[in-house]
């Protein structure tokens, strides 16, 4: 696959801390759903064009259910993203799970409702999301992050020496609507639905970056412990949640947790320019990604009934299966 454009959607983290270094062409787009979080900067990395966008917008004014997600997909389709790497700060609902630690998650469970979820509210339009990460880009993000480990995990000497930064090769990322983290009962419920890790801005992203035929993968940047953990290991003070530290030194939490953050988008940056050098120089060998025919068989009405003004709404998206 030749004609690859990479979008990277940079969210709590990793927005700041690619959004400062982000420097090319930006593009102001408007979309049948309004306009995206913000500006579009379009950067060359690898010999690959690249579209960087802050999913929360300059400042991190947009909570989890103000970003306009369609619109933020929307515009990337028309700009011709064919592969989309998103990042996202995330809590823990396991032991393995630790601050700073990255995850290329492989399973979601939604829990928003307060958001659309589909760009085709006037057709019947019904994709397959049992896999609702592309297998394809998340290899490569894995291969990529094994190799980096294998690299850091020698010393000048050639004796073993620890990796640099840990990333687990799945993850099971519960939703939540937000803007309030869980209470415990919640956070113990998410651990016995299976869920590894808790954020809010996966959904309905990944579903809508399926429904625009677009490869989507999410790096998560685990910050800290969800609540269900009341008391963390000895000297682990780190390890803690807010809800934990009643009687500590919150301030100094917060910090922890923000350095946690910190940490976490630099590697994720790092790991996302790897996978991107590696897609550029095999290019023409890529395997193609599932999503990119998830409409194919989706498009469950009459096309001959559609309004050709809906059709043409909709372009970017479907066009081709109307030809």
């Amino acid at each position: 696959m030749s004609a690859i454009k990479v979008g990277i959607i940079g969210g709590s983290g990793m927005g700041d801390a690619l959004g400062a270094k982000a420097e090319g062409q930006r593009h102001e787009i408007d979309t049948p759903f309004g306009k995206p979080s913000d500006a579009i900067v379009e950067m060359n990395w690898e010999g690959l064009p690249v579209y960087f966008l802050s999913r929360h917008g300059p400042g991190h004014m947009l909570g989890p259910t103000q970003v306009p997600f369609r619109a933020n997909i929307f515009a990337l389709k028309t700009l011709g993203v064919t592969h989309l790497i998103a990042s996202g700060a995330v809590g823990s609902l396991r032991d393995e799970y630790k601050p700073r630690d990255l995850v290329i998650a492989d399973q979601i469970i939604d829990k928003t409702s307060k958001r659309a979820g589909t760009f085709f509210e006037h057709a019947a339009v019904h994709v397959e999301f049992a896999e609702p990460f592309c297998p394809v880009l998340r290899q490569i993000l894995i291969e990529q992050a094994n190799g980096e480990q294998a690299r850091s995990g020698q010393a000048g000497n050639g004796e073993p020496s620890a990796p640099s930064f840990t990333v687990h090769q799945r993850g099971c990322y519960v939703c939540m609507e937000g803007p309030a983290f869980s209470t415990r009962a919640e956070s113990l419920m998410h651990r016995l639905w299976g869920g590894d890790l808790i954020g809010m801005t996966a959904m309905p992203e990944a579903k809508l970056a399926r429904e625009a035929e677009m490869a989507y993968a999410l790096v998560a940047l685990v910050t800290d412990y969800d609540c269900w953990r009341k008391t963390p290991p000895k000297g682990d003070a780190s390890a803690a949640s807010p809800e934990q530290s009643r009687g500590a030194d919150a301030s100094k939490l917060l910090e922890e947790i923000i350095a946690n953050l910190s940490a976490a988008s630099d590697n994720a940056v790092a790991l996302i320019r790897r996978a991107i050098g590696h897609m550029a120089a095999h290019r023409d060998a890529l395997a193609p990604s599932p999503a990119h025919d998830a409409l194919k068989l989706a498009i469950w009405s009459d096309k001959s009934r559609l309004p050709a003004d809906e059709v043409e709404h909709l372009a970017p998206l479907w066009i081709r299966y109307f030809r």
